[in-house]
């Protein structure tokens, strides 16, 4: 790796990651440049164990050891800065170690990602980034294979869904889904039934339809404001609810694909 101290931060180098908390900047202009940002040591091994290649990494002279370690005889450029340079330069204090700017890699189709998958999740427009890293830490620890996600759904390569997964977005397989019309012949293709988590009067409860799953099943989840579409509901092949108590008549979004999760479990 290649070392570079920072010495002013209008170099073009650095511009992968100024004004990271930018939201609206963020998610607009890093798929078109076809990158994302890893954050913290622990994530950009992740990232490079499931294939990934960095651009470049910024951080601060103590953690370079340790990048050392993590890149080998990668030729990167390793930007580094004191802790006031890094902050006045990506918008918030960094100690996670170091930063990352990596190549975003091709999505796989949804054949592909449907291929060998028994349990998926399907997002729809959950806008929340929060929320998808934490669905993509539910898939990855209660077994699911994979996610699918509409259109409108945030993108899980921004730097606060890769935090909250702890990396797992980097490697459940995941793609993203076309509009509805076009999603349910492919998902029938494969064989999956699609059911949704909703309420309904006439949804099934949780417990029951897991004592006799299908062997292929898509949960299909949706935004805690508006839950999901019309037409998500109308290309479900059944809709599904988790009994609640109390008078709360709902989970989080992240909390329900857990819940449904683990039911599911073989």
């Amino acid at each position: 790796m290649r070392i570079e101290h920072i010495t002013t931060l209008d170099e073009p180098a650095l511009a992968d990651y100024a004004r990271l908390t930018d939201v609206a900047l963020r998610v607009a202009t890093e798929p078109q440049g076809g990158l994302y940002i890893a954050e913290s040591i622990t994530v950009i091994g992740r990232a490079l164990r499931a294939g990934h290649e960095p651009r470049s990494v910024l951080t601060s002279e103590r953690w370079l050891p340790d990048l050392e370690a993590l890149l080998g005889d990668r030729d990167v450029t390793v930007h580094v800065g004191e802790a006031g340079v890094l902050e006045a330069l990506t918008g918030f204090h960094l100690h996670r170690g170091a930063l990352a700017s990596m190549h975003r890699p091709a999505l796989p189709t949804v054949t592909e990602v449907l291929r060998d998958a028994r349990r998926v999740v399907i997002v729809e427009d959950v806008v929340d980034h929060t929320n998808v890293g934490a669905i993509f830490r539910s898939v990855a620890g209660l077994g699911a294979d994979a996610v699918l996600i509409t259109p409108r759904c945030a993108d899980p390569l921004y730097r606060r869904s890769v935090r909250v997964s702890m990396g797992t977005v980097l490697q459940v397989p995941w793609t993203r889904l076309p509009e509805w019309s076009e999603a349910v012949p492919q998902l029938h293709a494969a064989g999956f039934t699609i059911a949704a988590l909703a309420l309904a009067d006439d949804a099934v409860g949780l417990r029951d339809f897991a004592a006799s799953a299908p062997e292929r099943v898509a949960i299909v989840v949706g935004t805690e404001g508006d839950g999901l579409s019309r037409a998500a509901l109308d290309a479900a092949d059944v809709v599904v609810t988790i009994p609640m108590a109390h008078g709360v008549d709902s989970l989080n979004v992240a909390a329900a694909s857990a819940v449904a999760l683990y039911a599911l479990q073989a």
